[in-house]
């Protein structure tokens, strides 16, 4: 049992889906200022749509991830899955979730997670395959989360607000993938034959622009206050500390070279930095 479990966790992918089940919460509660019981359903909605998204995934790269050192292991190269059970639970668990998030919240708020399901699977799972630069596509769904949580929670999806925490997450995520492919240089991608940036850029331009993105995300965070997202003064200044933070702490990967610890140690970062920010917003909402 447990280790039919832990083949399941791994099919789903579940630190990723946890990731934008997180984000979507605290979409939801800036939009309502409480935790409320609905909530509890949209959670669960929004996890199984993310989990059998991520279960979709892997049935789509499983050629690719078999050659990958990184990714040999997964369930499906390994074959401690068969394909049909990865596809019957991955669809279960994505009409469930998506039927979840209907009967705990509303159409909208379910509709924001299957576009965002179908943006995955749809468009940015088949790019890895066409550019190096799949990752700028990808942050889209890494965008989308929260709004799912602000409109269940009652608000627009077009609205300002939650649309400058969407571009925060945007930006984010871009860094956040490029770090992972510094740290192991980027050999497993080229070994599968996906295109990389390492193949394109030297591993000294590779981290200027990742630099550079990351001084980025700092400032769309920065700019969400001017958006009336929050409007609490410490919350502000927390905002502002963590970018100095994080932008002074990646200084480093300027002068790391590929595979350097260096760049794993800013991708550690840049997740903190991002967990920072959510709980900052979070407790902003549940505050004011």
């Amino acid at each position: 049992m447990r280790r039919h479990a832990r083949t399941l966790l791994e099919t789903g992918k579940v630190r990723i889906s946890s990731l934008a089940t997180i984000t979507m919460i605290a979409g939801y509660v800036l939009a309502r200022g409480e935790v409320t019981w609905p909530l509890a359903a949209v959670t669960v909605g929004v996890f199984l749509v993310a989990f059998g998204s991520s279960g979709l995934n892997q049935i789509q790269e499983r050629d690719v991830d078999a050659i990958m050192e990184r990714t040999c292991g997964r369930p499906l190269p390994s074959r401690r899955s068969s394909l049909t059970y990865a596809v019957a639970v991955s669809v279960l668990c994505l009409v469930s979730g998506a039927l979840v998030v209907l009967a705990g919240s509303n159409a909208a708020a379910m509709g924001l997670a299957l576009a965002a399901a179908a943006w995955y699977n749809g468009v940015y799972t088949p790019l890895k395959r066409v550019t190096a630069f799949a990752a700028v596509f990808g942050g889209v769904v890494g965008a989308i989360p929260p709004v799912i949580g602000w409109v269940a929670g009652g608000g627009w999806a077009l609205d300002a607000r939650i649309l400058a925490v969407a571009f925060f997450f945007f930006m984010w995520q871009v860094p956040h993938f490029w770090l992972f492919l510094l740290s192991s240089c980027g050999e497993d991608y080229e070994k599968a034959g996906l295109p990389s940036m390492t193949r394109t850029f030297s591993s000294e331009q590779i981290s200027r622009i990742t630099f550079m993105w990351i001084i980025g995300t700092a400032a769309a965070c920065l700019m969400m206050p001017l958006f009336g997202v929050i409007d609490e003064p410490w919350v502000n200044v927390g905002f502002l500390a963590a970018g100095v933070w994080i932008v002074w702490r990646s200084v480093r990967i300027l002068h790391a070279s590929c595979g350097d610890t260096g760049f794993q140690h800013a991708f550690k970062r840049i997740n903190q930095y991002a967990c920072i920010v959510v709980s900052l917003l979070s407790l902003a909402g549940l505050l004011r």
